[in-house]
């Protein structure tokens, strides 16, 4: 597994672009991206669990239940959801952009992310289309990654490189999300890319698999989005023999696939609203993986918890008060808690109660960038890992007059 640039570009045959149409007022921001295979591609995608969803939602669930897309295209800076004509708008979003690229409407994964319950004027999009997918680059991931981003501050993207019987494949990956995400799919928006050749119901068991440890385990601030979406393409122009069972090229595939989305979610993470810290809870010990999982969800969703991390503050107290209201059962008498980062590792709890730290020592481990919680429930083999951030007074700046 090899770590390249190129984003959703790496694969062959995809091509990608981002301009600003006129969605947002900043005009130095782009607000409209598209993703194109030159080939038909296999398709799968999982969607939030928000009974509000976003009209681009329920479209994109219509256009690929055969399993097959063509191209990706996204708006920012209006969700379209509660809006009485948005499945009208997102349908004439993939006609407009089927009629400047020449494939079916009915191929296309449409997307939308910004303000709810804001009207979204169609003209803007369909203007733009005929520059935005004549500027079509096999280098134009960083700017469809700009595209569709909202409060984020940084571009996030990634790709690998993998070998299947033989044959170099790739895979890559853009996503959004910087506020509105909790665990529990999908609660950002993410477009993956790959070469190789997988059937559309292998891609699915692939994608549904992958982000019960991945994106499901992210949380920034307990709030599930209505609008988003992870979507992968196979487009399968590596020329490896279809994977269409499981076996050991299908375990690569799932290998490189979560190589991919374990960065995204790192880099989503670390990017929350107003956050100076990326936080990882990584639960050992536990008796089974959902135990693991529900204790990791909850350390990392405390509020309490992210506001200590804020003000590198080693409270550990609250990592027991957020493992014993997680609904998890276990022996809370066997429960060890140590904070690390790159300045080293503390100890904070040993079977359930405090042990002698250095306080000096711990705010400077709890003051870089990146904090790793790391929980032993001494009761199993079973792990998980949760991402999260901390929570700091922009969250609510940015909060307390987005739509305004």
């Amino acid at each position: 597994m090899k770590v390249i640039t190129g984003g959703v570009c790496a694969a062959k045959g995809f091509k990608a672009n981002g301009v600003h149409c006129g969605i947002r007022k900043n005009r130095t921001k782009r607000d409209l991206s598209l993703i194109l295979s030159e080939v038909p591609a296999s398709a799968a995608a999982v969607y939030t669990t928000n009974l509000v969803k976003g009209a681009p939602l329920i479209v994109t669930q219509e256009h690929i239940k055969n399993g097959v897309a063509r191209a990706i295209v996204c708006n920012s800076g209006n969700a379209n959801t509660c809006n009485a004509n948005g499945i009208e708008v997102a349908e004439k979003t993939c006609a407009a952009a089927a009629k400047v690229l020449g494939i079916s409407a009915d191929d296309i994964v449409v997307a939308s992310t910004g303000v709810i319950g804001q009207p979204l004027d169609v003209t803007p999009i369909v203007n733009g289309l005929p520059e935005l997918a004549a500027g079509l680059s096999d280098n134009g991931s960083g700017y469809a990654a700009e595209g569709i981003m909202t409060t984020d501050t940084v571009l996030k993207e990634v790709a690998v490189e993998f070998t299947l019987s033989g044959k170099t494949c790739r895979i890559g990956g853009i996503a959004k999300g910087s506020g509105m995400i909790h665990p529990n799919l999908a609660t950002m928006l993410v477009f993956i890319t790959t070469d190789a050749k997988i059937s559309p119901a292998m891609l699915k068991k692939a994608l549904s698999s992958d982000i019960t440890d991945t994106f499901n385990m992210v949380s920034i601030d307990g709030d599930t989005s209505t609008n988003d979406m992870v979507t992968v393409l196979a487009n399968g122009m590596a020329d490896n023999p279809e994977i269409t069972e499981e076996g050991e090229d299908f375990a690569t595939f799932m290998q490189a696939l979560n190589s991919v989305t374990v960065s995204l979610c790192r880099l989503i993470a670390g990017d929350g609203e107003g956050a100076t810290r990326l936080l990882e809870c990584r639960v050992t010990g536990a008796d089974s993986k959902q135990t693991a999982r529900t204790v990791a969800k909850s350390v990392i969703c405390s509020s309490l918890l992210k506001a200590a991390m804020f003000g590198a503050d080693a409270n550990w107290g609250r990592v027991l008060c957020a493992i014993g209201y997680s609904g998890a059962k276990l022996d809370v008498n066997k429960i060890d808690v140590a904070f690390a980062s790159a300045a080293g590792t503390v100890p904070v709890c040993k079977n359930g109660c405090g042990v002698d730290f250095s306080e000096e020592i711990a705010k400077k481990i709890l003051s870089e960038k990146e904090i790793d919680i790391l929980v032993c429930l001494n009761a199993g083999s079973e792990s998980s890992c949760a991402w999260g951030c901390d929570l700091t007074y922009d969250y609510v700046k940015i909060n307390g007059d987005y739509r305004t």
